[in-house]
């Protein structure tokens, strides 16, 4: 396993409060509609995220989690983990038709090394947090000996964008996002790549 130096480490079960919003504000908002859905009549939104957090449903297990620390806070988190290399199941008819296009993307990349969540705390942004968390998240790729590295963005986040742009990723294929009722400006997901080696 990687070994990370302050003021990087690995996230405890003791983080899992602060992760939901991390990766809300990766999201833009999307979990914590899904979220909703998937509340009982006795929970909250993000009661369902910290359980999840938890249980490492849905991608957000604290075990894949790096958190970036400030001054003793959390300012930022890095959730990521390889893919699969099998062949990939085409069949999602069970899955949700909002996340639907996700999974295609996925989907197009296994074996790389997946970028679930990359956020920082709004009072941390503009610091340089993000492009360090993205260089950790190539560092695990390597060590992980993972064909490349893949993160979904949605066409609207033109900011990450051209963060992730810089850092050498590329389009490699777009899906239309399904809305619903979740309020968003964007028109695709894209999914972005950047390849350490040629996968066979």
């Amino acid at each position: 396993m990687t070994k990370l130096a302050a003021p990087y480490r690995r996230a405890t079960s003791e983080d899992v409060p602060e992760l939901p919003e991390l990766v809300n504000l990766a999201g833009d908002g999307l979990p914590l509609y899904l979220w909703a859905k998937l509340a009982d009549a006795d929970e909250s939104p993000w009661d369902v995220a910290a359980k999840r957090a938890r249980s490492g449903k849905g991608g957000f297990a604290y075990e894949n989690t790096v958190i970036r620390e400030e001054g003793g806070k959390i300012a930022g988190c890095l959730i990521g983990y390889p893919l699969s290399s099998a062949p990939p199941v085409h069949d999602l008819s069970d899955v949700p038709a909002m996340v639907a296009p996700l999974y295609e993307l996925e989907q197009l990349a296994p074996g790389t090394w997946y970028v679930n969540v990359l956020a920082t705390f709004p009072e941390f942004q503009g610091k340089g947090i993000g492009t360090d968390l993205l260089h950790v998240a190539e560092t695990l790729a390597h060590d992980s000996q993972c064909a490349g590295i893949t993160l979904i963005v949605s066409d609207a986040n033109l900011g990450a964008r051209r963060l992730y742009e810089r850092h050498g990723f590329a389009e490699q294929a777009t899906r239309p996002i399904v809305k619903e009722d979740w309020e968003h400006t964007g028109q695709n997901w894209v999914l972005l790549a950047k390849n350490f080696r040629h996968i066979a």
